[in-house]
């Protein structure tokens, strides 16, 4: 039997309140509802958690067009007609077209799936609720071909929202609640570490200063994740920048070099300039 014990990957470094989160979720078979800002993991935790685990991934990347109804199944009622105007056989039977959603996937696999729901709030505020009698019952009723679907196991569940609205209180009570705090230098060093093993240590303490000190910024409208340091770092490395380009000590050049990739929108890059400004007045 496969140990159901999340831990890190040799992809993904989880702290160690993270990989108590989710073995929590998996001891009490409830979803875990993941948040944090954007950028902190979110979303690849499902795909590591299904890694760690030796489990079948299933992913249902959530729009703000998305239905609850979408994720169990929808009946494709244009191709039927389609269909009989063209004079097919296969319209005699309607399960023909009806097209399977992830959770209706999950609940078929033959092994324990993680099923990950991701970005839950882009989706209308109802949508949580439409849910929640399916996910409790892990079963559902197609009405179109009067059958009864009932899970083969019940999904390890990995749910993220970016807090772009409120989820509802009875939604909260089915999950297990865990906050991905942005990494500290040291956790991040260690993330750098999976992405650039040789990454020499002079550039790696320079890029983490400078990237902390941005981050450090008051007044920024979006502040520069994970996944952007990693982009950024590999821009360095292109570019052959030195560390010591990173921590001069001359404020003229306070704004990093390549910051395109760490600085998202024109008003993040001019309150930099603005800084840089200031800095220039104070100096002379």
């Amino acid at each position: 039997m496969t140990d159901q014990r999340f831990n890190t990957t040799d992809s993904y470094i989880a702290t160690e309140d993270l990989t108590m989160a989710v073995n929590a979720s998996v001891t009490l078979a409830r979803p875990i509802l993941v948040k944090g800002e954007p950028g902190t993991g979110k979303t690849q935790l499902a795909i590591e958690v299904a890694k760690s685990l030796g489990k079948p991934l299933f992913e249902w990347h959530i729009k703000s067009t998305t239905k609850a109804q979408q994720g169990l199944y929808e009946y494709d009622a244009v191709a039927r007609l389609r269909d009989s105007q063209l004079g097919d056989d296969k319209v005699q039977d309607i399960a023909n077209y009806i097209r399977h959603g992830k959770i209706w996937q999950a609940f078929e696999s033959d092994e324990q799936p993680v099923l990950l729901i991701d970005e839950i709030d882009k989706a209308d505020i109802e949508f949580p609720n439409d849910l929640l009698q399916e996910l409790d019952r892990m079963e559902f009723y197609v009405y179109e071909t009067r059958q009864l679907v009932r899970a083969k196991h019940r999904p390890i569940m990995v749910i993220t929202s970016n807090n772009e609205k409120e989820l509802p209180d009875a939604f909260l009570r089915r999950c297990f609640f865990h906050f991905i705090k942005f990494p500290d230098q040291e956790t991040m060093a260690s993330i750098v570490d999976v992405h650039f093993p040789n990454l020499k240590q002079d550039l790696l303490s320079a890029a983490l200063s400078a990237f902390y000190k941005v981050r450090d910024v008051p007044g920024l409208k979006k502040k520069p994740s994970t996944s952007e340091l990693l982009d950024w770092i590999k821009l360095l490395l292109a570019e052959d920048i030195p560390p010591e380009a990173l921590t001069g000590t001359d404020k003229r050049k306070a704004i990093p070099p390549m910051y395109g990739a760490l600085l998202k929108n024109e008003q993040d890059v001019h309150l930099f300039e603005r800084l840089v400004f200031l800095d220039r007045q104070s100096s002379q």
